[in-house]
C-alpha cells in the first residue's frame, strides 16, 4: 500500500498554477474545472489590467463554447463579449471585455 501522501484525496480539487495573459486556453482543464479556472482567471485579469481577453475553449460539438458563453453573459465582471473572428480563434475561441472593477461597483 502506497503512502497517504503519494495519492491525493480523490475529493480535493487540483491546483493549477496559470500565467496570466491575455488569452487563456481551457484545454488543459477537465470540463468539471473549466468554468472555476474562468472565475479565478478574470479575477487575475482585472487584476493585471486587461480589458479585452481570448478565452479559448476550441470548436468541437459546442458544449465548452455554450457553458463559457453563459457563464460571461451572467458575470458582472463582463461588459460584453462576442465569438471571435475567425483571424483570432474562430468559433473556438471567445473575446471579452472587462469592466474595471469600479464600473462593477456601479452597475455600469
Amino acid at each position: 500500500m502506497a503512502p497517504a501522501d503519494e495519492h491525493p484525496h480523490p475529493d480535493s480539487e487540483p491546483v493549477y498554477e496559470v500565467p496570466i495573459e491575455d488569452a487563456f486556453d481551457l484545454h488543459p482543464y477537465k470540463p468539471s474545472d473549466v468554468i472555476r479556472m474562468l472565475d479565478a482567471y478574470l479575477d487575475a485579469a482585472l487584476e493585471k489590467g486587461f480589458v479585452e481577453v481570448r478565452l479559448i475553449h476550441g470548436k468541437g460539438k459546442g458544449v465548452q463554447r455554450a457553458q463559457v458563453q453563459a457563464f460571461l453573459d451572467r458575470d458582472e465582471r463582463v461588459s460584453r463579449w462576442q465569438s471571435a473572428p475567425a483571424t483570432r480563434g474562430g468559433w473556438g475561441a471567445t473575446l471579452a471585455w472587462l469592466r474595471e472593477p469600479r464600473q462593477q461597483e456601479e452597475g455600469a
